[in-house]
């Protein structure tokens, strides 16, 4: 492969903070990997990290707003979603009781991604949640 060709694909979107644009935020997503074995699990990531995004931060106060990031290559596809901050706290899995109405989406997200991270920058966050595809060296097929 020459240096300078890169198999990666990046996809961008910014959704007002609303409840209606997770829908959008999914249909978007699955729309961008409709071919891809693993698009009913980023679908779902997606879902549950724009939800918490609008519940948990400014991103779902007026003018509020997040922001989706998809980036594809033959080895990973790598989902982003960044708030815009103003939460106090910083996005962690949290074991929760059998009764406890929320407080479980990281924790989902946790166990379907390969790997999560969460980075913080001027109070914003961003969320990254890397699905593995077969073609990982070593990895095994999903």
């Amino acid at each position: 492969m020459h240096e300078y060709t890169s198999r990666v694909q990046v996809w961008g979107l910014s959704c007002p903070g609303s409840p209606e644009e997770v829908s959008r935020a999914r249909r978007w997503t699955r729309d961008i990997l409709r071919d891809s074995p693993l698009a009913e699990d980023a679908e779902l990531i997606v879902s549950e990290l724009s939800s918490n995004a609008i519940l948990h931060t400014a991103s779902g106060r007026n003018s509020g707003s997040f922001h989706l990031s998809l980036s594809v290559t033959p080895q990973v596809i790598a989902l982003s979603v960044t708030d815009d901050g103003g939460a106090g706290t910083y996005p962690k899995v949290e074991d929760q009781d059998e009764e406890a109405e929320h407080g479980r989406g990281l924790g989902m997200v946790n166990a379907i991604a390969h790997r999560v991270v969460v980075h913080s920058s001027q109070g914003a966050h961003t969320v990254t949640a890397e699905l593995f595809t077969s073609n990982r060296p070593g990895a095994h097929p999903c």
